[in-house]
């Protein structure tokens, strides 16, 4: 980030995100296809919240656009075996709906590249069902094979910095998946952006800029599983359906990769076979839309159980424990969360000014160098902004904050001398 981008929305509490309307009037989207400096991807399409696609040219160096594919554009089956033969993966099928998603089960690389083999030789069709591998954390388990690089546009990724640091988990997959294999409606975890880049094949995405969803959901609240369905043309099922915008309808070829945003609900179909790497990832310009959405989870939660509220004394306790259970995260989780990335831009500011990098881990060292002091300040501030939150948030207030990780005014002190200190230090000028 440079200095100017970061004068622009240092004094930023809540980030202003103009009308997506652009989107469903024009159907359009920006094509990248030449060199973007970060800023300005920043500024166009982080802050706002808006959605792009780049060209081929940004994977065309990726091992796996070259030795995962062959001459003729399709998967190579044979080096995909050679890598990884037996190794356990996920699989859903396509055909048959559990809740809102697909059923998954776990079977061995080769055998689901088999059924793929076979799918293709009947006309792209099978007894088992239309079968896609997905949500593979192949770059977890093979970590030398080093088969793409993440773009430095979605480098400042709080998520999985939080995870690597737990060692636990990630949110890096691999996709792979035959011609008609699909995804049904939904947003990301936490309303986190995500990047996906195809390796091969084709895809049609359908995507709702946030607030277009409510428009979609049935007489129950809920939302349906497919949107092209014609269920939703029953006014008694789905009263608000014709309401809704035109989905944004956005094809995406083989090298491209698409951006996103935080909270847009969408839908993706494979056109061909199809290889695809997809990272969910939030930072400082969507930790709000994050906040806002663990909010309305324990909102709703609350709701579940109301009739219980008085006849429990660890009612609001047990409403963290159910909400961790729904969305993978608790109020207590995500303190610790902001505790993390705070730390580890104060560990980087206060490197620069003493030129000692030995606090913390190198590959987040040269990322944090890459996106520079003025964006680890940037950081800090939008970790503050929602520690402000937290401090006045009534749900928040009645966690027991002796067994918190994150003492929230100590961070909100230990984070204004970093930046002050900093100031300093000349590392960040002001005007």
């Amino acid at each position: 980030m440079d200095r100017e981008a970061y004068r622009n929305c240092c004094s930023l509490v809540k980030i202003p995100r103009h009308s997506y309307e652009q989107f469903w009037s024009s159907h359009f989207v920006d094509y990248i296809d030449k060199e973007l400096s970060y800023s300005k991807f920043f500024k166009k399409y982080l802050l706002p919240n808006h959605p792009c696609m780049f060209s081929r040219r940004f994977t065309e160096d990726w091992k796996c656009r070259k030795q995962w594919v062959t001459e003729e554009g399709k998967p190579n089956f044979q080096k995909l075996l050679q890598e990884f033969d037996e190794t356990p993966v996920p699989v859903a099928n396509c055909n048959a709906k559990e809740y809102n998603a697909n059923p998954k089960q776990v079977m061995p690389f080769k055998e689901f590249i088999h059924y793929w083999k076979e799918y293709i030789q009947n006309g792209h069709s099978s007894p088992k069902g239309c079968l896609y591998l997905k949500d593979w954390h192949m770059s977890r388990d093979f970590l030398e094979h080093n088969v793409y690089t993440t773009p430095v546009f979605f480098s400042s990724d709080w998520l999985n910095e939080y995870w690597d640091t737990l060692e636990v988990d990630d949110y890096r997959f691999v996709y792979m998946g035959p011609k008609g294999s699909w995804t049904p409606f939904h947003a990301d975890v936490f309303r986190s952006y995500s990047w996906s880049a195809n390796i091969c094949g084709r895809k049609k995405w359908l995507l709702y800029p946030p607030g277009q969803e409510e428009f979609l959901r049935d007489t129950h609240g809920n939302l349906p599983y497919d949107v092209t369905s014609s269920e939703l043309r029953d006014r008694g099922l789905f009263p608000h359906s014709e309401e809704a915008c035109q989905p944004l309808e956005i094809i995406q070829e083989a090298g491209e990769i698409i951006f996103v945003p935080s909270g847009w609900h969408h839908q993706v179909y494979n056109l061909e076979d199809t290889i695809s790497i997809n990272h969910n990832w939030l930072n400082g310009c969507n930790i709000d839309i994050m906040w806002q959405f663990l909010q309305n989870e324990l909102s709703s939660v609350q709701k579940e159980i109301n009739e219980w509220r008085n006849t429990m004394d660890s009612w609001h306790q047990h409403c963290q424990v159910i909400m961790k259970a729904c969305s993978g995260i608790d109020y207590g989780e995500f303190a610790s969360f902001l505790k993390i990335i705070a730390d580890n831009r104060m560990a980087f500011l206060n490197a620069c000014s003493s030129g000692d990098s030995s606090d913390y881990p190198r590959h987040l060292s040269e990322i944090l160098t890459t996106l520079g002091p003025y964006h680890a300040a940037f950081d800090l501030q939008r970790v503050a902004h929602i520690i402000e939150c937290l401090l006045c948030n009534e749900d928040f207030k009645r966690l027991d904050h002796s067994a918190l990780t994150l003492q929230p005014e100590t961070m909100l002190q230990q984070i204004r001398d970093t930046i002050q200190s900093t100031r300093g230090q000349h590392l960040l000028y002001q005007e």
